[in-house]
């Protein structure tokens, strides 16, 4: 019984101090105030977590810490975008609405090049591919003609294309720079944004360039006509808020230079690459006969 009630009693044991003291090599666990801890945890944070917080400052703010043009991080930045936003900026740009401007709706935070490259490296093969079986469809069942593809017709293509596409934004971001030191109350855009509107207005061509294969001028006109308008008036809803409170005779020449460049692209792309000229068979074969009167006579 006296064993029993030995276990059944309390036994005091030796206060916290002493019992460290006697076992310091034990471990021990404490539990703190879950107030002090949060605060011991932020006290003592490493610089990787403040990193990442200020990273998830700058990403809900929604500004970024700029980097130099000459790195590769600037220009990884331009190729972030997702197949979502590359097919929203390109349906924008075919259907433009009234007092929507795109670079304000979809470049203005975050412009990018995949999209214009793509669609200009897009066009150029589909104006070469088209220019040659129109070509072929054109003179197909004359004696005379030998079907040979034209390859140069890619190089002339990606001439024109991509110097429009590069050279055109780059003269009107100087002027737009320019105008903007005189007057303040001008909106500005940076070179990236003038590119992404003028790569993504190029999109609608692809679809009126396949329709150029059917030897048709009147539906080739009309599909000209149609993508001029779509993407012509993309342009103009951009970029007149830009200039639009500048001289009024400055305005209207920036924005007449911007319809007449777009339009001598298509038209030029129309004559040069697709061609209604056929071979007339009755001339191949009457220039021999002529020939040869002509020498009978001289002989005589």
């Amino acid at each position: 019984m006296a064993n029993t009630d030995f276990h059944l009693q309390f036994q005091e044991f030796e206060d916290g101090q002493g019992f460290t003291e006697n076992n310091q090599g034990a471990t021990t666990v404490t539990i703190d105030d879950p107030i002090k801890s949060r605060k011991q945890r932020k006290a003592t944070g490493t610089a990787f977590e403040e990193e990442d917080s200020d990273d998830k400052t700058e990403l809900l703010s929604g500004q970024k810490k700029s980097v130099p043009f000459w790195t590769f991080e600037y220009y990884q930045t331009l190729f972030d975008v997702d197949s979502h936003q590359v097919k929203n900026r390109i349906v924008g740009s075919i259907l433009p609405w009234p007092r929507k401007n795109f670079a304000e709706v979809y470049s203005r935070s975050k412009p990018d090049l995949y999209g214009p490259f793509w669609i200009c490296a897009t066009l150029i093969f589909a104006i070469a591919i088209s220019g040659n079986i129109s070509s072929f469809l054109v003179n197909y069942g004359q004696p005379k003609y030998k079907y040979v593809p034209d390859f140069r017709k890619v190089t002339m293509a990606a001439t024109a294309i991509y110097s429009y596409a590069w050279l055109v934004p780059l003269a009107l971001w100087g002027f737009l720079t320019w105008r903007n030191r005189k007057i303040t109350s001008l909106v500005s855009y940076s070179f990236m944004q003038i590119v992404c509107v003028y790569g993504y207005s190029l999109s609608i061509y692809i679809p009126a360039v396949i329709l150029w294969i059917i030897p048709s001028e009147g539906l080739r006109w009309c599909s000209i006509v149609v993508a001029l308008c779509l993407s012509g008036s993309v342009l103009v809803m951009t970029f007149w808020p830009a200039i639009r409170d500048d001289k009024p005779r400055i305005s209207i020449a920036i924005i007449s230079t911007i319809v007449i460049l777009h339009i001598l692209l298509a038209v030029g792309c129309k004559t040069c690459f697709f061609s209604t000229y056929e071979m007339d068979s009755s001339k191949v074969h009457n220039e021999p006969l002529t020939a040869t009167n002509t020498s009978s006579t001289k002989a005589n």
